[in-house]
């Protein structure tokens, strides 16, 4: 990268005493700013550390010295240095006096944006997003030299505070060829906006701090004309964007829907949902973590989709390393590791390197799970990424033949989470005995079924039986033994009940799939069903939000397969005629 700063032409508008300190300070490259208020010591910032230049206080006429050697202050309190990026602004009290100084030192940095560049290149709009002084308007200057030399497009600048291409009337030469139209007033930068596309025909109108309303449907006007939009706005992450109405319009705007009862019901959700009201203005969203770590939505309607479902969206994550390097990850939902080869994330999301882009083949390609698109996208599915690839296949394979091995004890001291003894004795109520027995004994629990309330250590009851049984209630509440009931009797209702009474499980997220309690017989038919519904709930469904059709089975196998299906939360419906029905499974 090649830097340039012209620090000397700043140094010059401050008085001697405070000057003098930095002209010969090891971290006088990496200064960020100059800060000067009135009866406090002078600072100097860099990015770890704050110096005092002076100890002598800032005195009105050491704030005079810098005044009468800076441009004019606009409406916006900011000045500058003509032919320079420096950027002064100042701190006023009430009657309009200055009474404080920042200066920022403005770079010129020519390689900047090399970890985006392909991105650049499609065409495609461009919002950057993140916290003051990591790099913004530096990438946006350098993005629009990029575009004006080297991919020869017609280039124009809205610079509302003349601080992407310096002040005066000659622009700095960091922006190449690219033409700059400054703002009389911050207030008419969305008139500006549409001014530079009717009169001077751009290809690409390059923004800074998008902030009012009037300027994101400024910038929707623009998008909607055919011109390449790259802009900044307020906001660290794109979450932020969804949570400011002012600016939400950018990524498309979110409204409240009413949803039908059918839709409400196959959905899991409330009747009323938040959802995305149209098209984004821009295209890609980048988030700017860090000055050479950058998180990438590549199709910002699917991020803002994905995150009002409640889920994490994919993304990339492109930084630079120690070498110059550029490393590109990607982060996503990750299903619970359960194959050879696939590590477990320790949190909601887990980072794995991009693998390229092969054909799908294998089950997927036989037509035995195909995830359905959906009718809002355009038809955006056809077009993106192939994510599953042919070691889907292998995944089943594996899967089946899998050896689950010893279960991992997690009460070894024989001692329950709420300090009772174990195994656990549990009175059951209106639950079949048969059923309890097997998950008992399949997930290897410390349980035993009494018959006697006295010696239990909990009662386990359906919901609907409480209800009518005061009686039950009464000697639960008399002999202080825990009630705890359940929607239904079914398995997997079951199985989640003694999990979470033993701690074995936290409510909010379904465990691990244990295909033994769902099968009847026990046939490798019956497994080979539960392991396609099962790939397909964590593969597609819940990391990719699909629908998918499953191949067509039996009534008594597509009941199982409904069954693993609520176990995960989510909705499946079977359609077709026999002996080609079969299973849809939902999204949340």
């Amino acid at each position: 990268m090649q830097i340039t700063d012209d620090l000397n032409r700043l140094l010059d508008i401050v008085p001697d005493e405070i000057r003098q300190p930095l002209e010969q300070h090891p971290q006088r490259n990496n200064l960020i700013e100059i800060v000067m208020d009135l009866g406090r010591q002078p600072e100097a910032r860099f990015p770890s550390l704050a110096e005092p230049l002076s100890q002598t206080p800032v005195s009105k006429a050491h704030l005079n010295y810098c005044i009468e050697r800076v441009g004019h202050f606009g409406g916006d309190n900011r000045a500058g240095i003509e032919q320079t990026l420096h950027r002064i602004s100042a701190l006023r009290n009430r009657s309009g006096e200055i009474i404080g100084l920042t200066l920022r030192v403005g770079r010129a940095v020519f390689g900047t944006i090399g970890i985006i560049r392909d991105l650049v290149e499609t065409g495609q709009s461009i919002l950057m997003l993140g916290r003051p002084g990591v790099g913004k308007t530096t990438a946006l200057r350098e993005i629009a030299r990029v575009l004006a030399d080297d991919l020869e497009k017609r280039v124009v600048i809205i610079d509302t505070s003349n601080e992407i291409a310096g002040d005066g009337d000659i622009p700095h030469p960091a922006i190449g060829r690219a033409r700059r139209m400054q703002v009389s007033r911050p207030e008419l930068q969305h008139q500006v906006m549409i001014e530079a596309v009717e009169n001077h025909m751009p290809e690409v109108i390059v923004i800074d701090e998008i902030g009012t309303e009037l300027e994101a449907l400024a910038a929707r006007t623009i998008a909607e004309r055919g011109v390449q939009l790259v802009g900044t706005a307020h906001g660290n992450r794109i979450e932020n964007l969804m949570k400011n109405p002012t600016l939400a319009d950018l990524i498309g705007g979110i409204q409240a829907v009413t949803l039908g009862d059918d839709e409400a019901r196959r959905r899991g959700s409330q009747k009323t949902v938040l959802e995305r009201k149209a098209p984004p203005t821009f295209e890609i969203a980048i988030e700017m973590l860090e000055r050479e770590r950058w998180v990438i939505h590549e199709r910002v309607a699917d991020a803002i989709d994905t995150l009002l479902r409640g889920r994490e969206p994919h993304q990339q994550i492109r930084s630079v390393s120690e070498t110059g390097e550029i490393i590109i990850e990607r982060e996503s939902a990750a299903p619970p590791a359960r194959f050879p080869g696939m590590a477990a994330s320790s949190g909601p999301a887990a980072v794995s390197a991009i693998r390229p882009v092969t054909p799908i083949s294998g089950w997927r390609s036989a037509g035995k799970m195909v995830p359905m698109p959906a009718p809002s996208e355009n038809f955006a599915a056809k077009s993106a990424p192939v994510s599953e690839t042919r070691y889907f296949e292998q995944l089943l394979e594996e899967s089946l033949s899998v050896d689950p091995g010893p279960k991992p004890g997690r009460f070894s001291q024989n001692v329950g989470p709420n300090g009772e003894d174990l195994p656990l004795h549990v009175y059951p109520y209106g639950i079949a005995r048969h059923q309890l027995e097997q998950v008992i004994s399949t997930l290897n629990l410390p349980v035993l079924l009494t018959k006697d309330i006295e010696s239990a250590d909990v009662v386990l009851a359906l919901r609907s039986n409480v209800r009518n049984q005061s009686k039950l209630r009464h000697l639960a509440k008399t002999r202080q033994v825990p009630l705890h009931t359940i929607k239904a009797g079914t398995i997997p209702h079951v199985a989640r009940a003694l999990r979470r009474l033993l701690d074995m499980d936290d409510p909010g997220t379904p465990e691990v799939a244990d295909l033994a309690l769902f099968a009847r017989s026990g046939s490798s038919d019956e497994l080979e069903a539960l392991e396609e519904t099962r790939l397909a709930v964590e593969q597609i469904v819940i990391p990719k939000g699909q629908p998918v059709e499953l191949l067509p089975r039996s009534p008594n196998v597509r009941k199982m397969q409904h069954e693993l299906v609520e176990h995960y939360h989510l909705k499946s419906h079977s359609f077709g005629e026999e002996p080609n029905r079969r299973l849809r499974i939902y999204p949340a």
